[in-house]
């Protein structure tokens, strides 16, 4: 069941952050601004699996541009088509506010995101040398969102 993030999942959705996303993740602090609704744009989807967060994704919408900040899924229930639910509740998400388009960043090495998501209609939109941390490069996709799309 994907559903909107509450405040009783912050916990769950920092550990899916650590266990994920390793040296990118985000601060348990900075999930709970989001997920308490101190960051005005973002927003938090979970997903659940017999009562346990076992996914999670968050975008922001702003005007006609939504961006996909991230999306994880636990080990244990990766390709079941939970991130496909959760990119498409995204998607919904991002329609419902108006955008018509989603962007995201994913690193240039991580060919399996970039294979899931040029699957699902992305396409490369420009590259950003050094984004990550560590000095990888981040590819920047998007997705039209417009009507029929």
């Amino acid at each position: 069941m994907i559903r909107p993030a509450e405040p009783r999942d912050v916990e769950a959705v920092a550990e899916l952050e650590r266990d994920n996303l390793g040296a990118d993740a985000w601060s348990e602090g900075l999930v709970a601004e989001g997920i308490n609704d101190r960051l005005p744009t973002v927003h938090y989807l979970v997903a659940e699996l017999d009562g346990t967060l076992v996914g999670h994704a968050v975008a922001s919408v702003v005007a006609d541009v939504a961006e996909l900040q991230r999306i994880a899924v636990d080990a244990g229930v990766r390709r079941t088509g939970l991130a496909s639910e959760l990119l498409d509740a995204v998607v919904a998400l991002a329609r419902e506010g108006g955008a018509e388009r989603l962007l995201l960043e994913v690193r240039e090495d991580n060919d399996g995101a970039l294979a899931f998501y040029a699957a699902r209609g992305f396409a490369e939109l420009a590259r950003r040398p050094r984004y990550y941390g560590d000095g990888a490069t981040a590819v920047v996709l998007e997705k039209a969102l417009g009507p029929g799309r």
